[in-house]
């Protein structure tokens, strides 16, 4: 056994494993700490691939920023997590059915390889040597994907936005600015003229 093809099932027993645990774990803290494992991992994945750029962003942008992000909000807010999986059950068979479905797209994908070799290497781009995988990747994204980037681009932002309006809850008792009372309200409201008279004071 070669050494790339030895990192290369370490990485990925790893990286199964802790994204198993990412999703059992009972503890939020624990599986957002597996969930940086699983992206430390799949970093490693792309570097042996080639792709040191994917490799960088994972660790940059999800480890570094996203992955963290989520450690300080579920440390930091009081979330209970009992209440949040209470109606679990229910949901239960639309998530057994999407998971059967991506199960069946997942054994789609490999066993193409087998029934048809000819439609991945129809697929494939030629492999430019003489630029850096960053500039590779740009050209295709940008010039080839363009639209599926964008659209992929506008399904982020709309999930993002729509994560934000579920979860946003408004506390009661908690003073918060209203700015269309603010401009609509009038001078006679917040100011009072009071006639004085010479040497009395107020």
């Amino acid at each position: 056994m070669s050494l790339p093809l030895f990192f290369f099932y370490v990485f990925s027993a790893v990286a199964v494993a802790s994204a198993f645990m990412v999703i059992s774990a009972r503890n939020p803290v624990h599986a957002v700490l597996f969930l940086i494992l699983t992206f430390v991992n799949a970093a490693g994945l792309f570097m042996l691939a080639g792709a040191e750029f994917l490799a960088l962003i994972l660790i940059v942008v999800y480890v570094g920023a996203v992955a963290v992000l989520f450690l300080f909000v579920v440390m930091m807010l009081d979330v209970d997590f009992a209440e949040l999986k209470s109606g679990l059950l229910q949901y239960a068979p639309i998530g057994i059915l999407v998971g059967v479905v991506l199960f069946l797209e997942l054994l789609l994908v490999a066993g193409s390889a087998f029934i048809s070799p000819e439609i991945t290497g129809g697929a494939a781009l030629p492999i430019d040597n003489t630029i850096e995988n960053t500039r590779a990747l740009g050209q295709v994204l940008y010039t080839r994907y363009v639209f599926l980037f964008q659209g992929a681009a506008a399904v982020l932002l709309v999930a993002m936005i729509g994560a934000i309006v579920l979860t946003l809850r408004h506390r009661p008792g908690i003073k918060r600015q209203s700015t269309a009372s603010q401009i609509g309200r009038k001078a006679g409201d917040t100011l009072k003229v009071v006639k004085v008279k010479s040497g009395q004071g107020l």
